[in-house]
């Protein structure tokens, strides 16, 4: 089986990326590929974030690999805390503090519309590429289920009545931002592996 790093420290993304991509790829983490850096976060974009992991990775290790940066928008909020999601109280990066900041700053607000988004880049023999999953969904009033990480349990997906954090792995796996954007990844990667194999295949037969 192929082997892909995704450059994460974060071992919940790690273990949902996992399970998303196991009948495909070995993922290999950084801490397996002896990788203990603090790769900043500078970018004010998604995409900016996602490039900086890969790229940092891929010019110290010389290797292809993916990397990923999520963020929660919400519309009352003017699309906060987005590419800040981790740090929105503080650079302890506290998932239970940014969901109660999120709470307050929300307060009574009937508006809670809001969406997930991820965008992952990555850089493979030499190009770089971009896939982006995204999930709309209200926030609650308060905190719900005790699974996920994160925002997950204020998260309450569009046509669902439970948050991230009620659904189990395998559910959030099927409709989560994060799972568009790797299938994304992996609809792209095996169509590319495909026609190089095609490619292979018709020079042999020349």
């Amino acid at each position: 089986m192929e082997k892909m790093v995704f450059a994460t420290n974060n071992a919940h993304k790690l273990a949902e990326v996992r399970a998303i991509l196991a009948p495909f790829y070995t993922i290999i983490s950084l801490s397996e590929l002896g990788c203990t850096d603090d790769i900043p976060e500078t970018a004010n974009t998604l995409e900016g974030n996602a490039l900086i992991k890969a790229k940092y990775i891929h010019d110290k290790f010389g290797i292809d690999c993916f990397a990923d940066d999520t963020g929660l928008e919400i519309d009352a909020l003017n699309g906060e805390p987005g590419v800040y999601s981790a740090r929105y109280a503080g650079e302890e990066n506290c998932a239970q503090k940014n969901i109660c900041k999120v709470l307050r700053l929300l307060g009574e607000n009937n508006n809670r519309s809001a969406c997930f988004r991820t965008v992952i880049a990555l850089i493979k023999d030499g190009k770089t590429y971009f896939f982006e999953g995204k999930i709309e969904g209200d926030i609650a009033t308060q905190p719900r289920g005790d699974g996920g990480f994160g925002y997950d349990s204020i998260f309450v997906p569009k046509g669902y009545f439970t948050s991230f954090a009620q659904l189990s792995p395998s559910e959030k796996n099927n409709i989560s931002h994060r799972a568009l954007a790797v299938e994304q990844l992996v609809n792209y990667l095996q169509t590319n592996n495909l026609r190089q194999n095609t490619a292979v295949t018709s020079d042999t037969i020349k």
